[in-house]
């Protein structure tokens, strides 16, 4: 029905039963035309759906040949590009073009074929020709192709298992007829119910299938039908929506001549004239409810009656095609809840199940889209997410970083938690080990330190000042201890302690060094006579030393931790996968001076022990400090490219072997020769010895 001169006509309110042109909805254009189905975008909308369902992302299209088909098909593209959906092919129903049909129906990859446009018997000579390939085929049918009655027993199979959308519709006293016509006995009358049920269920699209087809051995076909059959035919055909488009009508002149006769009495001429224009306003109250779910009598802005849609299984039997509705389409519902498929109940073409039908293979989850190498968004290739990366949807567009503190698992669909690393207590080796030589090498200080105590009043003990001793053994058990504060999960006040407790605790112990190096020295010098030095030999020059030496060190870190203090870090960028729990030490500057400052001492005492080492002197430490001097510069400057170069609980590993090197380097090469004499050559622990040896 064509409405392009409405504007300039006579403005005549019009129900149509089937027009579906989008155009009409214009309600400037064509205010007075009412219908009784929603424009063509309803179904096509429907039909993108079914697809996106299914996820048939690679079809072909078979097109009407006329403006309908045009026009549906820009319709049906716009709703199949929104969802992803790509046209294979698109080709134009008529007699030339069989053959290129037939050419893009023989690929593989597009088992669904969409009918687009307005009915066409041109179907049927493509269909009966080429049957084989449209039995790999299924059809998805448009409102306008629902045409059941007119297909042969020859295209039922291509036909077979294929989803149709049709309108859900019905009208009042179906049953009734249905029992007249059961009833009837009359063989000519029943012959004239059946030619003119198969002619109102064709309505308009009946007289060029005449013309091509002998329409007796049609009508032969429809004795067959059994009273089911014929109820679905009226049911979905234009007989329900050609009823209700009569019954608005009639119900709204009837109300409009109550009104006309009630206010103009006699003058009823009058009113018809001044109200015939006022027709549609009628026409909209018969045909609105509230209620949307009786859409025969729903009306929206447009003037479209507003109605579900059903989705229908076709499936081929030896009698007709028999109908099994699968689901519907009801498009007032919110987005989302549109479309509802029931799966279960759909007989497919073949025992595989759902038809595939897609340019290429879904993308699993842990895997993304790569587009661009083809026309067709709808052709890509997959590629695994990157490092760092998930997708955990089928055909995942992008993948997406995990979150900070989480890593992807092996197949990259999901986000587990990072792995904590610290030299754990719990399942670290590592922490087992440092813990077990730390607390040996306290035990081993704590027996030598017990040697000494026992021994006090020997002369080796006494060589040296004895209470530098106690205190050098007291600083070594504490570096010892102080391997504890890098084992277990680092927090503030570890990072703190750890960072700031060796630094203090070795100044210590290479103050006491350097004290007893510098004790040497003035000692030798004062056995001069007239010596200037012989004042230096007092109580207090070694103290002095010590709490100088040391006291500067304290100060660099009671800077540090003012300024910028060491504190717990979480790097989550330097091994994927991992959280590497550590200290920050906050300011690099005050760090590296606070071991600058301890490798300055230890470099002074070096030289300083290394040129008294030759003195005379039966216990003279001269020598065994340079010894440990040598050990401990060489362990910090090899420990510092070695902690540069690591990371994580390795780099914390590298600092508690410096620690641990230095510390046993100092034990060893200062207080085991002095213990070797104690325990097994106690002849040289006499002051008889120290004297013969110093008058030769």
């Amino acid at each position: 029905m064509k409405y392009a001169n409405t504007r300039t006509s006579i403005k005549l309110d019009r129900i149509s039963y089937g027009a579906s042109d989008p155009s009409l909805s214009d309600r400037l254009l064509y205010p007075h035309v009412f219908r009784m189905v929603q424009n063509n975008h309803i179904h096509n909308m429907a039909i993108s759906e079914l697809m996106e369902h299914f996820g048939w992302t690679w079809v072909g299209i078979i097109v009407s040949n006329d403006e309908t088909g045009e026009n549906e098909l820009q319709i049906l593209t716009k709703y199949m590009r929104e969802r992803g959906i790509c046209a294979a092919f698109t080709e134009t129903l008529r007699e030339e073009n069989y053959n290129r049909i037939v050419q893009a129906l023989n690929n593989p990859q597009v088992n669904i074929i969409i009918m687009c446009g307005s009915f066409s018997t041109a179907i049927f000579g493509l269909v009966t020709g080429y049957t084989f390939l449209f039995l790999e085929n299924t059809f998805i049918i448009s409102p306008s192709w629902i045409y059941r009655s007119v297909i042969s027993i020859e295209e039922r199979s291509a036909y077979n298992g294929s989803l149709a959308v049709q309108f859900s519709s019905t009208f009042p006293g179906l049953e009734d007829f249905l029992k007249i016509v059961k009833e009837c006995n009359d063989m000519y009358q029943k012959d004239s119910y059946w030619t003119l049920l198969y002619y109102a269920d064709n309505m308009g699209d009946i007289v060029p299938f005449i013309s091509d087809y002998n329409i007796n051995k049609k009508l032969n076909h429809t004795h067959n039908f059994t009273l089911p059959n014929l109820r679905n035919v009226l049911s979905s055909g234009v007989s329900p929506r050609l009823y209700t488009a009569v019954e608005v009508m009639a119900k709204a002149l009837h109300e409009m001549f109550l009104f006309i006769k009630d206010k103009y009495k006699e003058n009823s001429v009058t009113g018809f004239i001044h109200y015939r224009r006022k027709l549609q306003r009628y026409i909209q109250m018969m045909a609105s409810s509230p209620d949307p779910m009786k859409p025969s009598y729903y009306f929206n802005e447009q003037g479209e009656a507003v109605h579900p849609y059903t989705i229908i299984n076709w499936l081929h039997t030896e009698m007709a095609i028999r109908e099994v509705e699968v689901g519907n389409f009801t498009p007032w519902a919110v987005s989302g809840e549109k479309l509802h498929i029931n799966r279960q109940s759909i007989t497919w073409k073949h025992t595989k199940g759902i038809p595939v039908s897609r340019c290429s293979d879904q993308c699993s989850p842990g895997s993304r889209k790569k587009t661009g190498g083809t026309i067709h968004a709808c052709c890509y290739d997959c590629v695994p997410c990157a490092e760092g990366e998930i997708s955990n949807i089928t055909d995942a567009e992008n993948c997406f970083k995990c979150q900070s503190d989480k890593w992807p698992n092996e197949k990259r669909d999901r986000c587990l938690p990072k792995v904590l690393e610290f030299i754990s207590y719990q399942n670290d080796t590592m922490a087992s080990v440092f813990s077990g030589i730390s607390v040996f090498g306290c035990l081993v200080t704590g027996f030598i330190f017990g040697i000494f105590i026992s021994y006090r009043d020997t002369p080796i003990v006494k060589a040296n000042n004895r209470n530098l001793s106690y205190l050098l053994l007291v600083s070594i058990i504490l570096s010892f201890l102080s391997i504890f504060l890098f084992l277990g999960r680092p927090r503030d006040i570890t990072c703190r302690l750890r960072e700031t407790s060796f630094g203090i605790f070795f100044s210590i112990a290479i103050s006491s060094l350097l004290a007893k190096t510098v004790m040497v020295c003035v000692a030798f010098k004062s056995t001069k006579p007239g010596s200037p030095w012989r004042k230096w030999l007092s109580v207090k020059l070694p103290y002095t030393i010590v709490l100088l030496c040391s006291s500067i060190q304290v100060v660099i870190c009671l800077i540090w931790l003012s300024i910028s203090p060491p504190f717990q870090d979480l790097d989550t960028l330097t091994y994927p996968g991992k959280i590497i729990i550590q200290c920050n030490e906050g300011s690099d500057i005050c760090f590296y001076s606070m071991l600058g400052y301890m490798g300055l001492l230890a470099a002074v005492s070096f030289v300083l022990a290394f040129m008294v080492r030759t003195l005379p002197d039966s216990f003279n430490e001269a020598k065994y400090i340079t010894f440990s001097m040598l050990l401990f510069c060489s362990v910090w400057i090899s420990m510092i490219p070695a902690y540069l170069s690591t990371r994580g609980k390795y780099m914390v590993a590298v600092e508690i072997f410096a620690v641990m090197a230095s510390s046993a380097g100092l034990l060893g090469c200062v207080f085991l020769p002095k213990c070797f004499i104690i325990m097994f050559n106690s002849e040289m622990n006499r002051k008889t010895n120290l004297l013969g040896k110093r008058k030769e």
